[in-house]
């Protein structure tokens, strides 16, 4: 293990682990975040679109410094990243980054998109490693930058968030987010099958928003201005940052099979659940 790793690594406490980490996701989304609002004032970057996505410059770009960021500190560590792919290390972790959550929001000239970076060990012997410990979601137009470590809550701009910090609402009143992986967007029976979660779950609150930047609605959720996120097929890149900021919020959450329900209390989540479980 490198020396410059082995703080982090090498700690054998746990806490002090987890601070290390959520350091370093901070100093890698804001170095990320800085490039994109730059960009994003300047009109963007050009970008490929294909019927169900689209890449822009600003995605490599931002993954490069968010990437450079992480290695400066924890060089060993492997990084899962969404442009370039997995790089190997030998270290304690593996770092998951999405350097550009919302890409099309970005191309089209809409200013809500983030950037994640999320800490993750083995979740127990010979297991893969996909155990959020810490993580760092930071909105580049907006400048604000959230963090969550496990067993350590949740900070918002610097100051302690919970879900709870928002009007506690009923199901009827309430607003909950959703978000889809690559297997629904690609059409067939996941797509089929979420339609119908999708209109059995709107039936439950007052409002249901389709998210095409999951890391930005997370932190809303984290800090009590949405009560409920339903979440079918999820991509690792932004849900691994978005469970470990809900859960260390105080959100509770319900699963089964590709479908997992948060809710900022139970009886929305059970709501949620309840509905997406039927329409299945």
């Amino acid at each position: 293990m490198s020396d410059d790793s082995a703080g982090a690594d090498a700690l054998g406490d746990p806490a002090a682990d987890a601070a290390t980490l959520a350091d370093t996701a901070v100093l890698a989304v804001e170095a990320g975040g800085d490039y994109l609002r730059e960009a994003f004032a300047n009109g963007g970057t050009p970008a490929d679109y294909t019927a169900t996505d689209v890449k822009a410059e600003a995605d490599r770009e931002a993954e490069r410094r968010v990437l450079d960021a992480i290695a400066d500190v924890h060089p060993d560590h492997r990084i899962s990243a969404e442009e370039s792919g997995d790089h190997d290390g030998d270290g304690g972790y593996r770092w998951v980054v999405d350097a550009l959550d919302g890409t099309n929001n970005f191309a089209a000239g809409i200013p809500t998109f983030g950037v994640a970076a999320t800490a993750c060990e083995r979740a127990g012997p010979g297991g893969p490693e996909n155990e959020p410990v810490a993580t760092a979601v930071h909105v580049p137009v907006l400048d604000d930058t959230y963090v969550a470590t496990r067993g350590g809550g949740v900070r918002y701009n610097g100051d302690p968030a919970a879900v709870t910090d928002g009007t506690t609402l009923p199901p009827a009143k309430a607003t909950v987010a959703t978000i889809i992986g690559p297997e629904v967007v690609s059409g067939g029976a996941e797509r089929r099958e979420w339609d119908a979660v999708v209109d059995a779950v709107g039936e439950v609150p007052k409002r249901v928003v389709q998210t095409w930047a999951p890391v930005v609605y997370w932190g809303l959720l984290a800090r009590g201005k949405l009560e409920g996120f339903v979440c079918y097929y999820p991509a690792e890149r932004e849900q691994v940052a978005g469970s470990l900021l809900a859960l260390e919020a105080g959100a509770v959450a319900r699963a089964e099979g590709p479908l997992t329900v948060f809710g900022a209390d139970r009886e929305i989540r059970d709501a949620l659940f309840d509905a997406a479980t039927d329409a299945l």
